[in-house]
């Protein structure tokens, strides 16, 4: 039973004008502490303290919901990549910047399905491709999405000679499902039992193989 102090936490939850973003933000809310299967327009103006009619007008319906919060995960997933990105030292080119960048990519993604694995979830449980370039809310910082910037490494390593041009064609979605492959596993899969010793020292072992594969 809601309490007279939740009821007006409830009502002051948004301010005039701003009720599409609060509704987001509820909705990630919600994909945080339960996945994609948690995102629910009722609950979501719940949290947002309004009645459901007033949602409709910002989203049609829990799909329209589902798909911006899709969006923002996928932005948030982005901008966790182009921070691993921007530690690597600036200036610095040749093979061993391009190795690095792309292992910052694949450390990046693995490391915030398991710190964020509602939104990863989310991120990746409805149609649309991540190289989507038309919504904006998908991308970084840099203006690009996870998709985007993945090619952006792999385009790196062939400038360093790293990666044959002629192995180019393709190489996202191998290296992309290698490294979803072993975050899910490790989210939901047999390896969810292991340490998180375990854990990065798997994933330091796949992303010596996805290199060394491509």
């Amino acid at each position: 039973m809601m309490d007279a102090t939740s009821g007006e936490r409830l009502r002051h939850s948004y301010h005039h004008g701003d009720l599409r973003q609060s509704l987001l933000d509820a909705g990630i809310a919600l994909a945080r502490d339960g996945g994609p299967d948690a995102v629910v327009l009722r609950e979501a103006t719940r949290r947002a303290g309004v009645v459901p009619n007033a949602a409709y007008r910002h989203f049609a319906s829990r799909d329209a919901l589902l798909q911006a919060v899709r969006a923002a995960a996928l932005s948030a997933l982005a901008v966790a990549m182009e921070k691993d990105l921007a530690r690597l030292r600036r200036g610095r080119h040749g093979a061993d910047h391009a190795r690095a960048g792309l292992r910052a990519i694949g450390t990046a993604y693995m490391r915030f399905a398991r710190s964020e694995p509602g939104l990863f979830r989310t991120a990746f449980s409805v149609p649309g491709h991540p190289e989507t370039t038309s919504n904006p809310d998908m991308a970084g910082r840099t203006g690009l999405n996870p998709f985007q910037l993945l090619s952006t490494a792999l385009d790196r390593l062939v400038e360093a000679g790293v990666l044959p041009a002629e192995r180019r064609p393709g190489a996202e979605y191998l290296a992309w499902s290698a490294v979803h492959g072993l975050a899910m596993l490790v989210l939901e899969g047999p390896l969810r039992r292991l340490t998180r010793a375990q854990v990065r020292r798997t994933e330091e072992r796949l992303l010596d193989m996805v290199e060394q594969g491509l």
